[in-house]
């Protein structure tokens, strides 16, 4: 049997926040309190139906220990392969960080090691260079090649987070090429955001090289899985997500699963003088508002990726890219409230096979036709949107 026999889809969220410890201390202060290790693996496993999911606050020492109880208890397992196991989920432990280099912006990088003890020992590194390594998303007082030097050391991987968003993103307030703040030879995939998608990103030609992930940012439990991966794999490990951004032994990225860009809260350039949205295609390059002259804006990921779009190598050809499947999450549905996503939820099991399998004619039997209707036309992108920006997310038309 060859090894490429026994590969099987998996569905990965890399990026899910932990909101409070069980104990209360806050971890992620936007977070929800309900969001602790053991509820964001049980909910993915139980109710979403992801195989993988990247806790990105491991770094947290009160984390660690609540991770070695259950371990010690036997709840959960450390995998050979880099990860914990819980019922039929694997939790990559990860770290979402803050750099900012002289003369340029602040910028979010995702972290990912293999083993607690890996963690534990960057953990202690950072301690140095962190004000309160127990919280997330701080910054961190080194540069981020040196950052990314001891991720990639300890056997980790690098991913920046949310590549596009005007706040504390790589292109969106850092820099407007990678080599400058990053090795890109080192980069092991870039997440495209809510509010972009693959095609909007490969026109910007030296993003071509990298593999494109697409992860919730959840920072709530319902929001787990809003966007996602399918993950060809031979088991759901560290090693072999690394392989499948590598494109290695038959591993790979199958599909990327995200927002509608358009529902993204970051998609179109908004004015903080007059709360407009700036649709005008000039908008890329608008130093003031059309309609009031402000001069607040708060530039659209949409404006931002055309005028890097302008830039840079212009030979580097389109690779071919796993499909990006535009989709609506169960909480963006209209007429789809938790009573009703509830029944769909006891009828069908997990989340993902309502997106992705239930037949429409049962889901209207239970939610009505209305949603029934929005669900099935979102698989095969069929939704119209009004778009979001400055913080608001988009709707449903």
């Amino acid at each position: 049997m060859n090894d490429t026999d026994t590969l099987r889809t998996y569905y990965a969220d890399l990026h899910i926040h932990i909101g409070r410890t069980e104990a209360g201390a806050p971890v992620k202060i936007t977070g929800s309190r309900d969001l602790t290790f053991f509820n964001i693996a049980h909910e993915a496993s139980v109710r979403k139906g992801i195989h993988m999911t990247g806790i990105i606050d491991c770094q947290s020492p009160a984390v660690q220990e609540e991770i070695e109880r259950y371990l010690d208890a036997g709840e959960m397992d450390e995998l050979a392969g880099g990860g914990i196991r819980y019922r039929d989920t694997t939790v990559l432990l990860g770290s979402e960080l803050e750099v900012k280099d002289p003369g340029f912006g602040p910028m979010h990088m995702l972290i990912f090691l293999p083993k607690l003890s890996a963690m534990k020992e960057f953990t202690a590194w950072l301690s140095g260079r962190m004000k309160n390594v127990s919280l997330s998303s701080q910054r961190v007082y080194a540069l981020a090649r040196e950052l990314q030097e001891e991720a990639v050391g300890r056997g980790g991987i690098v991913i920046p987070a949310h590549i596009f968003t005007p706040h504390k993103s790589l292109y969106g307030s850092c820099c407007s090429r990678m080599e400058d703040v990053l090795d890109p030879a080192d980069v092991a995939a870039v997440e495209l955001g809510l509010s972009s998608d693959t095609a909007m990103a490969d026109t910007i030609p030296e993003l071509r090289r990298h593999a494109f992930v697409t992860n919730s940012d959840a920072h709530s439990l319902p929001k787990i899985a809003r966007e996602y991966n399918a993950l060809r794999l031979g088991e759901p490990t560290f090693e072999e997500l690394v392989k499948a951004l590598r494109g290695e032994g038959g591993r790979g990225i199958e599909a990327n699963y995200g927002l509608t860009p358009q529902l993204g809260k970051y998609h179109k350039t908004y004015c903080e003088s007059c709360d407009a949205l700036i649709e005008a295609e000039a908008a890329a390059f608008a130093k003031t508002c059309p309609a009031c002259g402000g001069t607040k804006l708060v530039r659209g990921v949409h404006d931002r990726i055309a005028f890097l779009g302008q830039a840079g190598e212009r030979d580097v050809p389109v690779p071919e890219r796993p499909p990006y499947r535009h989709q609506v999450p169960l909480e963006f549905v209209p007429g789809l409230g938790p009573r009703k996503r509830e029944a769909l939820l006891a009828r069908f099991g997990t989340e993902m096979r309502i997106l992705h399998d239930a037949p429409e004619a049962e889901l209207a039997d239970l939610a009505g036709p209305g949603p029934a209707a929005v669900i099935a036309a979102a698989r095969i992108g069929g939704v119209e949107v009004a778009s979001g920006g400055g913080g608001k997310y988009g709707k449903l038309k």
